[in-house]
């Protein structure tokens, strides 16, 4: 086996015939691509170089920059020469050396970028080019005047960073420029290793900063992530013989082969893999520039308003228990312990989504050293905040992607790691598997006010296409692994079997609407064999528009969406005629006995009854991993003799307290013999958005005098609002407010789906009131950050309301929501 100092000293003649001999015994090596072979090959070129440098003049260097001055050379890398003197020198002489070392570059057909400079034209000349000075940031010394060389690298050195606060914008609009003229490394079926958004000109660009002092980047598997992306270039250019950057389709395998791996699939996921680490390394670093670069704006004006040098306090606004945001970050609060909240991962994420807001690393990576593994099934809140994750729309992609940066999705989703970086070789898709998944997500997460389960499309978009990482139809497969995953995240085993559903059929409507007759019953019926209830079609057909949004811009078409629908309805028909009908929510069960007794105390003191007790789920405890329970929430029971605006005051008291309304449900009761009068109870299950939960007495007392109007309950509310602005980053769909066909023969069922926000279950109690409806029962669920709520109303005469009156009613309560932005 022929070493490097063998092949170094076959060059030892200055010549061309002598370096280009010992420099192809290097190429054609044994020896993988990799670090070892560019440094080789780089003092390979180092050595000719300085021989033909010879003892060149008196004041005069030669210097590599760029990649070259870095020492990355890939087999056909164009060489980057700086010809540095000091002014001194005979210009002629200078010119000579000069022609004695580029002439010979050019002869091998070696590209070459080359320059004569004094120092100060070189310092000139970078900061009238920001390549040229980030080239000089790479400056190394080749041979000649040492001294000026290193005078030089000191010299830009400081003029980086005294000049940070004007270039650092400067490099970061060049790197944006780039990635939208380049696209997205981690996504491309032919990305560019050198200009996509996550390739090696990022990668370059984080050293720049790193050498400015005002910030740096994430380290953890930056420089592994660089190494891969120039093993895979070496390779692309010894498959080519050609100096390119771009990996075409056509070369992937050659590639492959020659990094020894499996198949071009597995090239491509290394690469993807590598480039997700310098995105994201990109972005949090960018995000503290930002930070450093406003905090030293501010400096000046905030001395003089604070009086001299004291330092401004940092303002900690809480988001959720256990999360605030700091600095247009989300951060962990001082007294949160992830060692003992498994859930505070997700509830941190959640958070983050809904605001807008970046996760901080040092939060993330905290959370993912400490925080203890989810039990399984999970509990209730940890599927509460994932739905919520989900359904915070585009937000949620980069908080994803911080999460997985940490290895934090793997860690709650472990099959998650097999469509990782997946690519998909089918010019229709734009992401790889797993983004596209997300992307899904975010695509369905505005469609969720057409479905009565948001949250099971939300899961469903997450994992429809989670089979793709296993052999066979991943339909079939994605199946298999919804129904684990979908159990372990706690859903019950009526919900595990839509969404392994919706998973198995995710296709089913789109290629049946586009390949198959529709006036053939036998299709119709078939689909409608396969669905098997109007719900779990409905949830199907926002699934499948939102599969296709996220697909690419070539899988979905209003044509194409005309032909889903029409299936769509005409299963719908075939489903509604197999339905027997039923009152559904409308019909209540029986009272318990200490319903009936809270009723009978309402009506015997004429005022309000409230009974807590705490809902739990059972959590790991940090000492010996037995499970204990863990309060989640409370079991709030109201009884109140029957009377108008029940529903908006107790709403309204809630969310005073800051109560967040995960369930309820509101019904008449009739009491037993020998007590007159008639009840309303109101079942809730509540939770405290942070914070304690408030006393009973104290709900108790604001609920008496909001029954009574001597609490303006919309006043204190808009109070509050106006003095804790809530940041809102996530732009929700528009409330959706319908009359619900053939709901119920007693009464009519108006249905609201809205974002849910502190207050909307008041409003909408007031505007029914305002519409002078009776409501006869409530059943209001919210399901991550989706409230989902049915309403069954009566008229004056106790009984449904006319066609009209119906829609005119549904459509005041969407116009009271929509003028408050729900």
């Amino acid at each position: 086996m022929t070493s490097v100092n063998d092949v170094r000293a076959e060059s030892e003649d200055s010549g061309p015939g002598g370096y280009a001999a010992a420099r192809l015994r290097l190429l054609q090596g044994e020896a993988r691509s990799g670090p070892p072979r560019r440094a080789a090959l780089a003092g390979l070129t180092d050595d000719w170089l300085a021989g033909l440098f010879g003892a060149g003049a008196p004041g005069v260097s030669l210097v590599a920059v760029g990649g070259y001055g870095r020492g990355e050379l890939s087999p056909r890398s164009d060489l980057d020469l700086l010809l540095l003197h000091d002014g001194s020198a005979d210009l002629g002489e200078v010119a000579a050396l000069a022609d004695r070392i580029w002439y010979p570059v050019w002869d091998l057909g070696l590209a070459l970028d080359h320059s004569v400079r004094t120092p100060a034209e070189a310092r000139k000349t970078a900061g009238d080019d920001l390549k040229v000075q980030l080239g000089l940031l790479d400056a190394r010394h080749l041979a000649g005047d040492l001294g000026l060389t290193a005078g030089l690298r000191t010299a830009v050195l400081a003029d980086w960073r005294n000049q940070a606060l004007k270039r650092l914008p400067e490099l970061r609009e060049l790197c944006e420029e780039r990635a939208e003229r380049q696209g997205e490394l981690q996504f491309l079926l032919e990305p560019d290793l050198k200009e996509a958004r996550g390739g090696l000109r990022d990668a370059t660009a984080l050293r720049a900063v790193a050498a400015s002092w005002l910030a740096d980047a994430p380290r953890e598997g930056l420089s592994d992530a660089r190494r891969r992306l120039l093993d895979v270039r070496d390779a692309l250019h010894l498959a080519t013989g050609r100096a390119t950057d771009r990996l075409a389709l056509q070369e992937q395998d050659q590639v492959a082969a020659e990094l020894g791996l499996l198949d071009a699939d597995t090239l491509l996921r290394q690469v993807y893999e590598a480039a997700r680490t310098v995105s994201y390394a990109s972005d949090v670093t960018w995000r503290e520039v930002g930070r450093v670069l406003k905090s030293r704006s501010a400096k000046p004006r905030l001395r003089s308003l604070l009086g001299g040098g004291k330092a401004a306090p940092v303002e900690r606004s809480p988001l959720a228990e256990g999360v605030v945001e700091m600095e247009g970050e989300v951060v962990l609060a001082r007294a949160a312990k992830p060692e003992r909240d498994p859930v505070l991962p997700l509830r941190a994420a959640a958070a983050a989504a809904q605001a807008g807001l970046p996760l901080s690393l040092h939060a993330v990576r905290r959370l993912a050293a400490a925080a203890r593994p989810l039990p399984a099934p999970w509990p209730a809140e940890a599927r509460e905040q994932l739905v919520t994750l989900l359904g915070a729309g585009r937000p949620t992609v980069e908080v994803w992607e911080a999460l997985e940066a940490e290895g934090l999705i793997t860690r709650l989703i472990p099959d998650w790691e097999r469509v990782r970086c997946r690519p998909q070789r089918n010019a229709v898709h734009t992401w790889t598997v797993d983004r596209h998944l997300v992307e899904t997500a975010v695509r369905a997460s505005e469609l969720t006010r057409r479905v009565h389960r948001p949250d099971l499309l939300l899961v469903a978009a997450l994992l429809h296409d989670i089979g793709k990482g296993w052999p066979g139809d991943h339909s079939v497969a994605g199946e298999i692994i919804a129904r684990d995953v979908a159990a372990r995240i706690g859903f019950d085993r009526t919900d595990v079997a839509v969404l392994a559903s919706l998973v198995r059929h995710h296709l089913l409507l789109i290629e049946t609407a586009t390949r198959r007759d529709l006036e053939d019953p036998a299709t119709v019926r078939s689909v409608a064999d396969a669905v098997g209830s109007a719900g779990t079609l409905e949830l199907l057909h926002a699934l499948t528009e939102a599969d296709a949004l996220a697909t690419g811009p070539a899988a979905w078409s209003s044509w194409r969406g005309s032909l889903v629908t029409d299936l769509v309805k005409r299963v719908s028909a075939v489903l509604a005629g197999d339905d027997p009908g039923a009152e559904g929510a409308a019909a209540a069960a029986e009272p318990t006995a200490e319903q009936e007794r809270l009723a009978v105390e309402a009506l015997r003191t004429g005022g309000p009854v409230l009974a807590l007790r705490a809902q739990t789920d059972a959590v790991p405890t940090e000492s010996d991993g037995a499970e204990e329970p863990e309060p989640l929430g409370v079991e709030l029971v109201i009884a109140v003799p029957e009377q108008d605006g029940v529903l908006p005051a107790v709403a309204g008291v809630l969310a005073m307290h800051r109560l967040t309304v995960r369930t309820a449900e509101l019904r008449a009761l009739t009491p037993p013999e020998g007590v007159e009068g008639s009840a309303l109870l109101l079942d809730w299950r509540v939770a405290a958005e942070y914070g304690s939960l408030p006393q009973a007495a104290r709900l108790r007392a604001d609920l008496v005098r909001a029954l009574d109007g001597s609490l303006d309950i919309a006043a204190r509310l808009a109070e509050r609002d106006a003095a804790y602005p809530r940041r809102r980053g996530v732009v929700a769909p528009p409330a959706r407010v319908t009359v619900a066909s053939a709901g119920s023969r007693r009464a009519t069922v108006i249905e609201v789906r809205a974002h849910d926000a502190p207050g909307l279950l008041h409003r909408i109690g007031r505007a029914l009131e305002v519409a002078g409806v009776r409501v006869r029962s409530a059943h209001v669920s919210t399901l991550g950050s989706n409230a989902v709520d049915a309403f069954y109303v009566a008229g004056a005469d106790g009984g449904p309301l006319a066609s009209q009156e119906a829609v005119s009613v549904a459509r005041g309560v969407e116009e009271a929501l929509r003028g408050r932005g729900v």
